[in-house]
């Protein structure tokens, strides 16, 4: 039962569900920098596009304001040209140890 301390208070979300998108994850960061590895050219920038697009379709449908959403989307680019250089500098990792 909760008391006093742990109660939140009642809100304008309070029971209102917000689904987050799991696709932004970390996961999902290494799997766009796998692909943009591989890729190159028009195939690269075409399949770049279309992860953008998708994260912020997701993030739309999730009910995330539209004016925080470029934000999510820059950071998500930033994440993923991070793992494209790490993985760069420190090649491939074995089967064993992939994240």
């Amino acid at each position: 039962m909760a008391t006093e301390m742990t109660r939140r208070p009642a809100g304008a979300n309070e029971g209102k569900i917000i689904a987050f998108p799991a696709g932004t994850g970390t996961a999902n960061i290494e799997r766009c920098a796998r692909e943009l590895g591989r890729r190159h050219g028009a195939d690269a920038i075409e399949f770049w596009k279309a992860e953008c697009r998708r994260l912020a379709d997701q993030l739309l449908a999730a009910g995330m304001p539209e004016s925080d959403i470029g934000q999510r989307v820059l950071q998500f680019q930033q994440d993923v040209q991070s793992e494209l250089v790490f993985s760069h500098q420190n090649g491939p990792l074995p089967k064993s140890q992939n994240r």
